[in-house]
């Protein structure tokens, strides 16, 4: 099984290659490529990101792997992660940029003035670690305990025009959508490779997985 990390440039992609080469038994090969050949053949796509969504899809499109992450997301396992993830949706707020449109809805910035249940100012970005509950069972919930904590880093978040693309959510100090996926798509907000033993048990869950909810 040969399993592609999408390398455009940008995202912590050795972190993300690390992540899941520590969680490989199952003798899969796992590598980074630039190339939309290799990320088109290969049976299993993770599609990381981090930065500001212009300066991704740029690069995605320079690179010429836009097509390349629209083909893999129709037809086998596909992991986004942060940015990764808003790049599938349609529109985002930051630099009023167009994303790939593989999910309706849009990527919108966290209001100003947000103030937490004591009162106190909360900061943009949302940075560190929070709870998610998981609103629909999903296979790469697997061996994860219902509000169990990942790490975010993140000013922006979706808001899926579609109800049933949200598997998870997070409070800041409301609910947000943090976890969104499709058939054979399963896209995060939080950073599975910055999340330790329940990212990892999550990255692990993807390996095995087939593609089907």
């Amino acid at each position: 099984m040969k399993v592609a990390i999408i390398d455009y440039g940008m995202g912590n992609l050795h972190s993300v290659l690390k992540s899941v080469q520590a969680v490989n038994d199952c003798g899969a090969d796992v590598f980074l490529t630039s190339d939309p050949d290799v990320v088109v053949k290969a049976d299993k796509v993770v599609f990381p990101g981090q930065g500001a969504m212009p300066d991704c899809m740029r690069e995605l499109r320079e690179h010429g792997l836009a097509e390349a992450v629209l083909e893999t997301t129709g037809s086998k396992p596909f992991f986004g992660i942060c940015v990764g993830a808003q790049l599938l949706f349609e529109h985002s707020e930051e630099g009023d940029t167009a994303g790939l449109g593989l999910f309706p809805g849009n990527v919108v910035r966290f209001a100003d003035g947000l103030k937490d249940a004591h009162g106190e100012r909360l900061k943009v970005p949302h940075m560190g670690w929070n709870r998610v509950s998981q609103t629909r069972a999903h296979p790469l919930f697997a061996g994860i305990d219902d509000g169990e904590r990942f790490y975010f880093v993140h000013s922006y978040h979706f808001a899926p025009a579609d109800a049933a693309l949200s598997l998870g959510e997070s409070t800041y100090p409301t609910p947000f959508s943090c976890v969104v996926g499709r058939d054979n798509i399963f896209a995060t907000q939080f950073h599975t490779e910055k999340s330790h033993h329940a990212g990892l048990q999550m990255m692990k869950n993807f390996l095995a997985w087939d593609g089907c909810c």
